[in-house]
Order: C-alpha cells, then structure tokens, then sequence
C-alpha cells in the first residue's frame, strides 16, 4: 500500500506517557515506511527527544491558545498542509489551533485527535464543534475512555476507536532481580517501587501515607523500602513530605532513568495510586512486561490491563489505608507476587506490543486520509 503522510502536533511542555506515546508511534511508523513530522515549541522536552530518536521535528511556538500561535499555525498549514495525509493531534491546545486553522483553508488534511487521558470533556457548543465538526476521528488510550466519551458526551462510538499503548516487548523484559539490584547501587531487599511523571494526580503523596500506615501497621516492614522513579513538578513537596513523615530510611527518590527495565526488574511490586487523568498507564504495562504484579487503582482505562486478584490488586483512590491493605497482602505473600507477576507477563506479552497500536493506528489513518 502506499506510505502515509502523517504530522503530529503537541504543544504541551512537559514529559510523561502521552510524550512517550508520541515518539514510540512515530518512529515505528517511520520504520514501516511511512512519512511523519512532529511540530512543537522549541521549549518542549519532547523536541529534543524527538531529535534523539531521528524523527523529523520542526519547532513551532503552539504553547498557548492566543492569535500569534494560531497565526503562526495556519501559516505552516497554509505552507506545509498540502504535504499530508492526515494530523494527529494530541493536547488541548494544538487540537484547537489546528482545527480553527483548517477550518480557514482549502485542500487540508483530515484532523484525528488522540485522547490519552480520562479528564472530563465539558458539552459547551465549541468543545462540541471541536470533536464532532472538526476532527474527523477520536482515538482513545483504553476502551473506557471511548464509552466515557459516548456516555457522557453523546459522540458516536462509530466516530471513536480505542487503541492502546503499545511498549517494546523485546526492551520491557524480566531481567535477573540481584543482578538488576547490583547494578543500580541498591541493597538487596524486598521494594515496592513506583515509576510515574512526579504529578499530583499519581498518586505519590497518598503513597507516603501508606507507608506511614504500614510502618505501623505491618510487623515487616521494616525490610521493605520504596523506589521512586521519575520527576515532575511534585519532586520537592514529596521530598519535603518524606522527610516530615520520616521516612528518609525508607524512601529513595532516583529521578528519570533510561535503563527502565533494570529498576522494574529490581522491584518486588509495582504500585500506582492514581486518582486522575489516565489511559492505560505505560508504567503499568511495562511493570507488567517485567514479571512485577501491581498494586492500583481502577483510574481510566487501568482495569483493561490490570485483572483484580489476577495480575494486582486494585485498591480505591485516594484512601491510604486501602492502598496499605493492597500492598501488605502482597508483601506478605511472596508466593502471590511470582504468581500475580507471571500472569501479567503472559497478559503483557499478549496485548501489550507496539505493533498492535501500530496496525491500528494505521488502519485509522488510512480510513481517514484525504485521497
């Protein structure tokens, strides 16, 4: 078949799944053949990711919803629209710039909008334009999302189509657990660890007070420790907040690391209390992957990965001593842990592969392509 046009958009600054998702999509289209550009402020964390994985990125000043940014949209369509067969956009802000943008020009490609996160839609008529007139197709990060969408905003399911993230299954591996602890400096006991954009709505905060729960609840606790993988606006309140809780013994904050499939492989659980804004958490899928079970919320779409008592436990949002009650029935159970573990790894090795988004992905494309 003849190889796709493709432009991306995102004007979120930040990092986390939905940037990750991006790129991953992105160069694995590149690598079938395809064409793909990604426009994004200069400022962006993803732009020079982007760069780092050898996709095409051109930077582009769509941080904010106000008439330069617009302007500065239409311009580039009005210049480079032609080249496409479709956008994908992917936040708040570059959907609505590129849509009011299209709307004034001849010839444009069909606009598919990417919904990564559970965050309500209001029903205000322009938000209705925007979804309804606008974009041509919605694609969510889970099932659950799409039926949010149909339930509480009336948008044709035959409009929408779920596609979730997919991770490298030959990268997101169980590796060897003491060879993993002995390579990272850690010492070798058992870890609960969380790997997540350091965001309030994770969940962190509600995780330290289930530590302190357990410190005084749990007879041993005192061999357990907690790994905290990542960064993000929250480092500092949660540092303040560990040390105020003492539990500077117990808890490590490492920041972002690359070698993701070695701190999995050093963990025992994997815990993410999120109360918001989820699809189905890449962090979840890649614990998996890596043999861990998982302790959890039922946020979004997180239940089509997760099974209740199969592959984790799923405990209620923003309730401590629940997510305490989840984390010490696995902590007390070793036994339950290989078992939750192993059937997460088969699940992932199923379901979780990149070129399942990819074909998906493209199908939608395709449907949508302007001939």
């Amino acid at each position: 078949m003849k190889p796709l046009s493709i432009l991306h958009t995102e004007s979120s600054l930040g990092w986390g799944g939905q940037e990750i998702r991006i790129l991953t999509e992105a160069r694995g289209m590149l690598d079938r053949g395809h064409r793909v550009k990604l426009l994004t402020p200069l400022e962006a964390e993803i732009f020079p990711a982007a760069k780092r994985k050898g996709i095409p990125v051109e930077a582009l000043n769509i941080a904010r919803k106000r008439v330069g940014p617009l302007l500065a949209m239409r311009d580039w369509l009005q210049r480079n629209g032609s080249q496409f067969d479709v956008i994908n956009t992917h936040s708040s802000t570059d959907s609505w710039l590129v849509a009011v943008a299209l709307a004034t020009l001849n010839g444009k490609p069909a606009l598919v909008r990417t919904r990564h996160v559970s965050t309500p839609i209001n029903n205000h008529f322009s938000t209705r334009w925007l979804y309804d007139k606008a974009t041509a197709h919605i694609v969510t990060t889970g099932e659950a999302l799409r039926q949010q969408l149909h339930r509480d905003n009336g948008y044709a399911l035959s409009r929408m189509t779920s596609v979730r993230t997919g991770i490298a299954l030959d990268y997101y591996r169980p590796l060897d657990k003491l060879a993993s602890r002995a390579k990272l400096g850690l010492e070798n006991r058992p870890t609960i660890g969380i790997l997540a954009t350091l965001r309030d709505w994770k969940g962190h905060e509600d995780l330290l007070d289930a530590m302190v729960l357990l410190r005084s609840q749990f007879a041993g606790f005192s061999d357990w420790r907690l790994v905290i993988v990542g960064d993000g606006p929250e480092r500092e309140r949660l540092m303040q907040k560990t040390a105020a809780r003492q539990l500077n013994d117990v808890v490590k904050l490492v920041g972002n690391q690359d070698n993701v499939p070695e701190w999995l492989s050093a963990f025992d659980i994997f815990t993410l209390p999120s109360y918001g804004n989820e699809g189905v958490p890449q962090g979840i899928m890649q614990a998996m992957a890596c043999g861990l079970p998982v302790v959890c919320t039922s946020v979004g779409a997180i239940s089509e990965a997760v099974q209740d008592g199969r592959t984790g436990i799923m405990v209620a949002t923003r309730d401590p001593q629940s997510l305490a009650d989840g984390l010490a029935l696995l902590m007390n159970d070793e036994a339950a842990r290989v078992q939750m573990g192993n059937e997460g790894h088969v699940f992932a090795r199923e379901h979780f592969g990149v070129d399942v988004m990819l074909d998906k992905m493209e199908a939608v494309f395709r449907q949508h392509a302007r001939g």
